[in-house]
């Protein structure tokens, strides 16, 4: 039997060398996904599943890093919802305390299936991918034809008040079109559109990356800009989007640019593997192994090994350089 990991009695803040605060984590609970984006897993997940974290490990996890000051807590994959247990890991994330906000990132296939019941379970957030709002499209991009349900299940989830955000990679030949889509789907819907800004791993490198031009992202802020959209200020738990504003619209337009200059200046995050691996940042060249502390319930070893690892967390990723560090491909740890 699990016997919950006993919480610390005090909070404290965990502070990397360059004193930013650490208050995000994002928590990978699984390395499986079943889309097949272009970008990502162009042949779709391959080869044997590795042995996610338990429920009991994510306990500990959990339980450690709220003491360490975790306000937000970002539940990614690969795709979450394979996961036959997602309720009680999002319950786990929702009891922990301190913690205000429970965030999932999903590709949405079992949205309409289980969205109550991950809310009764104490989700606040979701982040949906959708790389296009044209069904041929977004069958080409990420292998699947399930777009007219994934927008039907998403105005499911808005009807529960959900708060929902919608993220899509920032591709030359297709932002146009998803741009003046994702105005119309915002218009009347208090949901936001994120452009992410393709970033370069391992698995993509070469034709596919290369041929996504640099000046994408500042052409699509000049569109905002010049019709009367305004950058929001950024909450201290909020991840790295720039968010828009236009008093015509309910929703609101991001822009998610890791290769914009200062992008790293506010970095508040940390993330954790599905097998416990601590990524000091995305990109960085070496992971870190906390499952030794999660195996044995150990949440006061889990948080002083963290905190010791926080003078190492770098200034910044080099991805200016086409440097991707350990990273293939983003199912590896959620993005």
């Amino acid at each position: 039997m699990h016997y919950p990991s006993p919480k610390p009695s005090q909070t404290v803040s965990l502070v990397d060398h360059w004193q930013r605060r650490l208050t995000y984590l994002r928590l990978s609970v699984t390395d499986v996904c079943n889309f097949r984006c272009t970008y990502c897993l162009p042949n779709g997940y391959s080869g044997k599943p590795v042995p996610a974290l338990t429920l009991a490990e994510i306990d500990t996890l959990l339980a450690g890093f709220a003491a360490l000051g975790m306000t937000k807590v970002r539940l990614t994959g690969g795709e979450p919802a394979t996961r036959q247990d997602l309720s009680a890991i999002i319950a786990q994330a929702a009891a922990q305390t301190g913690v205000r906000t429970v965030a999932l990132s999903t590709n949405g296939y079992k949205l309409g299936q289980q969205v109550a019941r991950w809310q009764a379970a104490g989700l606040h957030q979701l982040n949906i991918s959708v790389d296009s709002f044209d069904a041929p499209t977004f069958r080409r991009l990420t292998g699947m034809d399930v777009l007219p349900r994934l927008l039907a299940d998403i105005d499911t989830a808005l009807a529960l008040e959900m708060t929902v955000k919608l993220n899509g990679v920032l591709f030359a030949d297709t932002t146009f079109d998803t741009l003046q889509a994702a105005l119309d789907f915002v218009k009347h819907r208090p949901v936001t559109y994120r452009f992410i800004e393709l970033m370069q791993t391992r698995d993509n490198v070469g034709r596919f990356f290369d041929e996504q031009p640099a000046s994408l992202r500042e052409r699509l802020v000049n569109y905002l800009l010049q019709n009367g959209w305004q950058a929001q200020p950024r909450a201290d738990d909020a991840g790295p989007a720039v968010e828009y504003r236009h008093t015509d619209f309910v929703g609101k337009i991001g822009i998610i640019a890791p290769y914009a200059e200062h992008f790293c200046d506010t970095c508040n995050r940390l993330r954790v593997s599905s097998t416990g691996k601590l990524h000091l940042c995305l990109f960085d060249c070496v992971s870190h192994d906390l499952r030794p502390w999660l195996q044995a319930g150990d949440v006061a070893g889990l948080m002083g090994a963290v905190q010791d690892l926080m003078a190492y967390k770098p200034p910044r990723h080099q991805l200016q350089a086409a440097d991707s560090g350990l990273m293939h491909n983003l199912s590896i740890v959620g993005g």
